[in-house]
């Protein structure tokens, strides 16, 4: 099956992971690091094409980060303020 986009963003979250991982102080290595303490293996270079919205996130990832990163699932997706 063919994965059909309206835009060029192939997700909604990117900008708010780089704002939670810079609020924490984090660099994209030590967030991959953190996650794969969860089992969520994401390296330093598909953190970077995820923040500009180049990559696609599971379910699995979205929870992983929303941990990691202490913010609500909702807040990553745009749905609170």
């Amino acid at each position: 099956m063919k994965l059909i986009l309206d835009s060029k963003k192939r997700n909604i979250v990117g900008s708010r992971v780089k704002i939670a991982r810079l609020k924490n102080n984090m660099t994209q290595q030590e967030l991959s690091a953190k996650l794969e303490t969860l089992a969520v293996y994401i390296d330093r270079a598909s953190i970077s094409k995820l923040e500009q919205h180049k990559r696609i996130t599971t379910d699995i990832e979205l929870v992983a980060l929303s941990r990691v990163l202490n913010v609500n699932v909702n807040w990553l997706l745009g749905l609170d303020k």
